[in-house]
This record gives C-alpha cells, sequence and structure tokens, in this order.
C-alpha cells in the first residue's frame, strides 16, 4: 500500500508527488499519457516566479519577455516595458518531463500509459498497457486535470466556467522582447501573441464559445499560416470544496487556474505543495476524515483564494464590456503616469495589488464606473478599497 495515490504528472502532479516523496512517504504517480506534458494545452508563458516555483533547469525556456502591448481592434494601445525580464516563455512539454523527472528522483514511482478508471473504497482501479491493476493508497491528491474524473468519481461538483482555447505556431518577426494581448479578438477573454524566439510565435485565444471561429479570424491576419494546432480547456472558478473521501484536489482538476490569465501553473503547484504537507500530516497522525483534510482548503485560500475570487469579479465584469468599451478603458490606461503604475506594481500571479492602485486613479475609476457600476461597487468591496503601500 502507497501513503499517497497522485493522479496526474502535470506540474501540479509531480510537484505533489516530489513533495510528498521528499518527506518521506511512499507515493504512486498516475499519468494516463505516454509521457507527461502531451498533448500541449499551455501557451507556456510562466512569470518569474511561477518558473522559480516549478524549481527545474532553465533547459525549457526557450525567450525572456519584458512587457507588454495591449492592442485594441479600433486604434487604442498601451505598451509598458519593465526593463527587466518578467515572464519566462517554456516549453512546456521539457518543463513538465523535468518536473516528473525530479519527483521520480525523489522517490515517487511512476507509472506512465495509466488511466484511473474506477474507485472501490481506498483502491484506485487503474488500466494501462498491462491491463487492469489495483492500487491501495491510504490517501489521493488528484491532479487529473481540468474534467478531472476523480472529481466525477467521487460525485463533487466542478469548476462553474469553462474556457476553450486554441493556439498555433508560426513565423512571425516581432520583437522577442514583448507578448501582444488583443482583447477583442475574443469577446469573452483575450487573444495572444507570444515570442518563442526570433522569427517565431505562438497565436492563440480563449473563450466561452464560437472560438475556433475567433481563432480563424485573428490568424487571418498572419499570412505566413499556422502550423502546430493545440487546443485546450482552462477550469475557472474553484470547485465548491478542494478535498473529501480520502481526496485533496490541486491545479486544474480544483479549477485554480488564473481568471485573469487563465495561467494555472504558480497556482497548481503552490496547491501541490500544501496538499503534501496535510498529506505528511495525515499520515503521521493516520487520521484522513475530512475534518483534517479541510486543512488543506485553507491553507491554499489564505494563500491565494482572494486572488482567485478577485479574478473572478473581473473575469465576469470583462463580459459586460463592449469593443467601444474596451478602446475607452486602454485609451485611459495608456497615460503615462498609470502605465508607470502597471510597470511598478503590475504582478500575473497576483493583480491585487495593481487593481488597488488603478482604482486611485480618477479617471480610470470614473471610466469603469461608467460601463460596469455595480461589478465595480463589488470588486472595490473585495479589495477592501485602500491602498497597501
Amino acid at each position: 500500500m502507497y501513503d499517497v495515490a497522485v493522479v496526474g504528472a502535470g506540474p501540479s502532479g509531480a510537484a505533489a508527488a516530489r513533495a510528498c516523496a521528499e518527506a518521506g512517504l511512499s507515493v504512486l504517480c498516475i499519468e494516463e499519457h505516454a509521457a507527461p506534458g502531451f498533448p500541449v494545452q499551455c501557451a507556456g508563458l510562466l512569470s518569474c516566479r511561477a518558473f522559480a516555483g516549478c524549481e527545474v533547469s532553465d533547459r525549457s525556456v526557450l525567450n525572456t519577455v519584458q512587457g507588454a502591448r495591449v492592442v485594441s481592434d479600433r486604434g487604442a494601445e498601451v505598451f509598458f516595458d519593465a526593463q527587466e525580464t518578467k515572464a519566462y516563455v517554456v516549453d512546456r512539454a521539457l518543463l513538465d518531463q523535468e518536473m516528473a523527472g525530479d519527483a521520480a528522483c525523489a522517490g515517487a514511482e511512476i507509472w506512465p500509459k495509466t488511466a484511473v478508471v474506477g474507485r472501490e473504497g481506498g483502491r484506485l482501479i487503474t488500466r494501462g498497457a498491462s491491463g487492469r491493476r489495483d492500487v491501495e493508497a491510504r490517501m489521493v491528491i488528484a491532479a487529473d486535470g481540468p474534467r478531472s474524473g476523480m472529481a466525477r468519481m467521487l460525485g463533487l461538483a466542478r469548476a462553474p466556467v469553462y474556457l476553450s482555447g486554441i493556439q498555433a505556431d508560426l513565423p512571425l518577426d516581432l520583437d522577442t522582447r514583448y507578448v501582444e494581448v488583443h482583447p477583442n479578438a475574443a469577446p469573452q477573454f483575450f487573444a495572444w501573441v507570444i515570442p518563442t524566439g526570433e522569427g517565431r510565435a505562438r497565436v492563440g485565444l480563449c473563450g466561452t464559445g464560437g472560438v475556433r471561429e475567433a481563432f480563424e479570424r485573428f490568424a487571418a491576419r498572419y499570412p505566413a499560416g499556422c502550423t502546430h494546432l493545440v487546443t485546450g480547456t482552462i477550469p475557472l472558478g474553484t470547485m465548491p470544496r478542494t478535498y473529501g473521501q480520502r481526496t485533496l484536489f490541486v491545479g486544474d482538476a480544483a479549477g485554480m487556474a488564473k481568471p485573469t490569465s487563465g495561467g494555472g501553473v504558480y497556482t497548481g503547484v503552490r496547491a501541490a505543495r500544501h496538499a503534501a504537507a496535510v498529506a505528511v500530516s495525515c499520515c503521521e497522525a493516520d487520521d484522513f476524515s475530512d475534518r483534517v483534510l479541510a486543512a488543506y482548503e485553507r491553507r491554499w485560500q489564505a494563500d491565494f483564494g482572494r486572488e482567485l475570487t478577485l479574478g473572478m469579479r473581473l473575469f465576469r465584469l470583462r463580459q459586460e464590456l463592449s469593443a467601444e468599451n474596451i478602446d475607452s478603458l486602454l485609451s485611459t490606461l495608456a497615460d503615462p503616469d498609470i502605465t508607470d503604475l502597471i510597470v511598478k506594481y503590475g504582478d500575473m500571479d497576483r493583480p491585487g495589488r495593481l487593481i488597488r492602485h488603478l482604482m486611485t486613479k480618477p479617471k480610470v475609476l470614473r471610466n469603469i464606473v461608467t460601463v460596469a457600476g455595480p461589478s465595480v461597487r463589488v470588486i472595490l468591496k473585495d479589495l477592501n478599497f485602500g491602498v497597501n503601500k
């Protein structure tokens, strides 16, 4: 019997498996694909903080980014340059494989090409190349992605919103120091252009509906043509309860992607380490009751839960904005005093501080209140409006 079975060997699962193994627990990590990182379903843009949290070498780094250009289809534009590296463009397959390898080096056992197809009491039923194998584990950490089969097996509610994404790799000559964001290209979210190095970029977008049509319109701007088309799903809004029945849910399986960007590596890896700490406590006390497992939810909520709540408020506000509203807002944000704030306080992983500062600018507040008054008042309440220096 294993102490912990981790389902999924992406960044969240690998981080959980490694942390548990390093703490001395016996760990099995079950991965349905032949290798972690495939199929690729990520834009591969990680903040410096998120990349550092993965605790890997720089082998997966393709490019570094220091700023962004946010462009409206109607001509408004915001440009900011931090003059230092703010994010890494990575090869996600290499990143995931290195993290899984580190988990194995720490002592975790990895089963590739193996799917969890059922659960009976304390046993996981798996199927792989060698057929059915039953796994006994004292507890489970579910890191099995946005459509979590583990949540379905346990009858637990999942994320309330799912975004669909499409991305392609194509030849494109642009300044590799900056990403581009096109909010009007995807009415419910945004489109992006991420340089992967000299002469190439990832072009993609996310939305809740009409995504393929929107992508085809956006990609038509780039006549060189798209290659390596990939699709993916992003869950927004955490499941109502991220623990239960000897199981902890982490990363996309719990709906922990950031609603402001769609990225989930930072929150997923942090949640994985919180889950590992609770798993160690449970195994040491031989107590796997929901009362003890609840410590996991308290830990991640105290860490980044407020940012996810704010992010969902901002996501819903985004749904209320028309193309004209976005154009007006970008024109306001293009003020040099405001772009200086963005450079100083901007944070891909924790946007709350920047939002607080932006809301102290009368012209920004007036602009937002004009188009979405009730939603803004809720956001201000969430922020306990007042600026933390």
